[in-house]
């Protein structure tokens, strides 16, 4: 399994914004590409006011992630409307083997109940 990372900052109403935005429309989207097998949406308040996003995506294959990312995986897919409410984000992503998961195996985003 392979995990894609992706980071921005927002304001806490922006970071408000971007989480609408990963559930109504990130996820739905994940979900129907083949080899797509888990997100997680992190955010971290920062000492000088801003919030830092963290967005992990898990992944079959770096093929699976091409269906996704299209031909440079390694280029970030920022929306408009993600762009909109972000004060920056990296235009890059960094890809992770992952060495080991103690977790079950997820098909879509984690659950609060899945974390307990």
């Amino acid at each position: 399994m392979i995990a894609r990372i992706w980071r921005a900052s927002a304001t806490p109403e922006g970071a408000d914004g971007y989480e609408r935005h990963f559930t109504a429309s990130v996820l739905p989207s994940l979900r129907d590409v083949d080899g797509h097998r888990g997100a997680y949406l992190l955010r971290r308040d920062a000492a000088d006011g801003r919030v830092e996003i963290q967005v992990m995506t898990l992944w079959d294959s770096m093929d699976a992630i091409r269906r996704f990312a299209g031909d440079d995986p390694g280029t970030a897919v920022v929306e408009p409307a993600a762009r909109a409410v972000l004060l920056g984000y990296d235009t890059t992503v960094t890809h992770h083997t992952v060495a080991h998961h103690t977790g079950a195996h997820h098909t879509g985003v984690v659950s609060d109940g899945d974390l307990q």
